[in-house]
């Protein structure tokens, strides 16, 4: 995963595996490199962009004031389809949020990305690695199908075994609240909570 973390250090695009779909991501921290996800993509900049992180511990790196509910959440379902939505710091550049004070991060229950992330040092923006409103990819030959050579690599970590994506939670108001129903069950969710 050396040389997937280096082209992630330098500023390029890297097809990612995770458990729910493939990724394509960038160095969460680079400005440049995430607006080059929004150019490959064709996705509209007014579309905030989750960061992959290594664990709880990696994103109050980034996040600030986060809530109890957030560690225990993590404790449960990190690493897993859960994408909590919490208050950014500014480290974070404005392109990642579209301008906003919240970051999507979530940690990612595949070994070969988290190991990028760990060589990389940086977390990953990383939206599913398909064209705007295309299917989300779920295998390696998928992004390649996608992308072409407008992308520096793909990392074949075989096929996703979830295959839906993420459940988003924002978890910055009174109380959290699903933005995207997704892999991770509301009803699950809500028993760790309540517990």
């Amino acid at each position: 995963m050396t040389i997937p973390a280096e082209i992630i250090r330098r500023g390029g695009l890297v097809g990612v595996p995770t458990e729910t779909v493939y990724g394509l991501a960038a160095n969460g921290l680079d400005a440049a490199a995430v607006e080059r996800i929004y150019d490959v993509k064709n996705r509209p900049e007014t579309k905030p962009i989750s960061l992959l992180v290594s664990g709880i511990e990696d994103a109050a790196k980034f996040c600030r004031d986060i809530p109890d509910a957030a560690y225990k959440l993590a404790r449960a379902f990190w690493p897993g389809p859960l994408t909590m939505v919490l208050l950014k710091i500014g480290a974070v550049p404005d392109v990642v949020t579209a301008g906003g004070g919240t970051v999507g991060v979530r940690c990612p229950d595949h070994q070969m990305t988290l190991e990028i992330i760990r060589l990389a040092g940086a977390p990953l923006a990383a939206p599913s690695a398909n064209l705007s409103g295309e299917p989300s990819p779920k295998r390696a030959r998928d992004v390649l199908d996608a992308f072409g050579g407008r992308i520096d690599c793909v990392v074949d970590g075989g096929e996703c075994t979830v295959g839906v994506e993420s459940t988003v939670l924002d978890l910055t108001g009174d109380a959290p609240r699903i933005l995207r129903t997704g892999a991770l069950s509301t009803d699950d969710i809500e028993a760790v909570l309540c517990s």
